[in-house]
Formats: structure tokens, C-alpha cells, sequence
């Protein structure tokens, strides 16, 4: 009897608890802030070999469409390809991001990532699939109004991006469709209620130049949520990305060609 009552205790406080949170997140309305961004990079893949590569991203993202600054993004690391459909690759970053100045111009709080990942392709009829989970872990400053750094907060993120390519002319050389969706997590001793990072949808075009040079471009809606768990960004990307990937090999895949495997931020 008594085991009995004392589990009822602890259900009844853990009710109690579920409703003390929910009622808390009841009061607070979601909101919702709606931004027009330009997204933009080069990334670059070297295959070396069968096995062994190099890569290197550059991005810059702005607000109010190309009027004000977002970010600046660099990345660099080494690639290891166990077969011509899967690779792993890992290395470091670097990002700067903006916010406003009590002077009207801008600060920048220094993010430095490592980060490793798996990625693996796949050709089904006319449709390409790349699918690929990333771990990031992030050392991002958080700057004071007057844009010296209070702290830096630490947070280790995993994403889940998801990409078919789709031939929708019979000529090869033409653009193919582009759906891909990218699902982000992140955890950390400061991150309480938005362990939802962001989704980042993308529906656009791709084609490729020649063997070395492809671009993809379209529109990309990002929802992210904010440290206070109720707040969200809606950032209706406009995306321009270009694509090095030069293949030093001398026997190479035509089903499946050398691809970049850094992409999205």
C-alpha cells in the first residue's frame, strides 16, 4: 500500500509539473517574424583520388533581400570518399555574424564550428538522391549592446538534410527540379526551449555548366526558432549557390559525378 501511495505521489507530481509547463507556455503567443534574405556561396569539392579530397565553402546571407548584412560564413575540410555514392568529411568554420551598432553600423559575433559528417547519393530513373546527417559543435559569442562579447555559448547541433534532383527534360544538359528539406537540432546548457533549431525547405533548379561548374537557384523558406521558445524568424530566402568540383581522377563515375558535398551552411 504504501509503495502504492508513494508512486501515485510521483505521478501526481509529475502531472503536476506537465501542467505548470504547458500553462507557462500558454501564456506566451507565438510570434512570428517575417524577413526577406539573399543567400549566396561558392562551394567547392577536390577530389584528390578514389579516396581522399579537400573542401571549402564561402557564403554570405543579407537581410532586407541585399540592403544589410547577415553573415559571413567560411569552411574548410578534408573529404573521404568509401565508395562513389558514400563519403565522410569533416573539419572547421568560421562565421560572423551581424547585428546593429549603437553607432548605426554593424557588430559581429565571432562563430567557430568543428563539425563531421555522412553523406550518401543515390539514382533512381530520372531522380538523384543525397541524403546527409552533419554534427556541429559551436562556439558562438554573445555580444553586449555596446558589441563586446558577454559570453560564448557553447551548443552542439545535428542535421538531417534530404535532396532529389529530378530530370524533367529528356536532354541531360538541361536544368533538373530541386526539392530538399533540412531538419536542425541543436542541445546545450543554455538552450531550454527551442532544442528545435531550424527547417530550411528549398525548391529550385539546378544545372550544370560543365564537368567542373553547376549553380542551383530558387526559393528557400527557413523557419527558425529563437531562444525563447515562442519567437520565430520566417526568412523567404532567395538562394544563388555555385558549385566547384573539379575531378582529378582519371577513371570517373558518369552515372553518378564528382558532386560537392559542403552545400547549405
Amino acid at each position: 500500500m504504501r509503495i502504492f501511495v508513494h508512486q501515485m505521489k510521483k505521478v501526481n507530481s509529475i502531472l503536476f509539473y506537465l501542467i505548470f509547463i504547458l500553462s507557462a507556455q500558454a501564456q506566451e503567443e507565438k510570434e512570428i517574424n517575417n524577413q526577406v534574405q539573399f543567400w549566396t556561396s561558392i562551394n567547392s569539392t577536390w577530389r584528390l583520388s578514389d579516396h581522399w579530397g579537400v573542401m571549402g565553402d564561402f557564403h554570405i546571407r543579407r537581410d532586407d533581400f541585399i540592403k544589410d548584412p547577415n553573415f559571413y560564413f567560411l569552411r574548410a575540410g578534408g573529404v573521404y570518399w568509401i565508395n562513389d555514392r558514400t563519403s565522410l568529411a569533416g573539419g572547421g568554420a568560421a562565421l560572423w555574424l551581424a547585428s546593429p551598432a549603437l553607432d548605426g553600423g554593424w557588430d559581429y559575433a565571432l562563430e567557430k564550428r568543428i563539425y563531421q559528417q555522412l553523406l550518401w547519393r543515390s539514382v533512381n530513373g530520372r531522380t538523384k538522391f543525397l541524403q546527409r546527417i552533419r554534427n556541429e559543435q559551436r562556439w558562438h559569442e554573445v555580444l553586449d549592446p555596446d558589441g563586446s562579447v558577454n559570453r560564448v555559448r557553447f551548443s552542439n547541433r545535428v542535421r538531417f538534410l534530404f535532396s532529389a534532383s529530378i530530370r524533367v527534360f529528356e536532354d541531360e544538359k538541361k536544368p533538373r527540379l530541386v526539392l530538399s528539406d533540412e531538419i536542425l537540432f541543436h542541445f546545450g546548457k543554455e538552450i531550454v526551449y527551442n532544442t528545435f533549431d531550424q527547417n530550411r525547405l528549398f525548391i529550385g533548379m539546378s544545372h550544370r555548366l560543365n564537368k567542373k561548374w553547376a549553380y542551383d537557384f530558387g526559393y528557400m523558406a527557413v523557419l527558425q526558432q529563437k531562444y525563447s521558445g515562442y519567437q520565430y524568424d520566417l526568412n523567404h530566402t532567395i538562394r544563388l549557390f555555385f558549385y566547384l568540383s573539379p575531378d582529378l581522377r582519371k577513371k570517373k563515375n558518369e552515372e553518378l559525378p564528382h558532386y560537392p558535398v559542403g552545400d547549405i551552411e
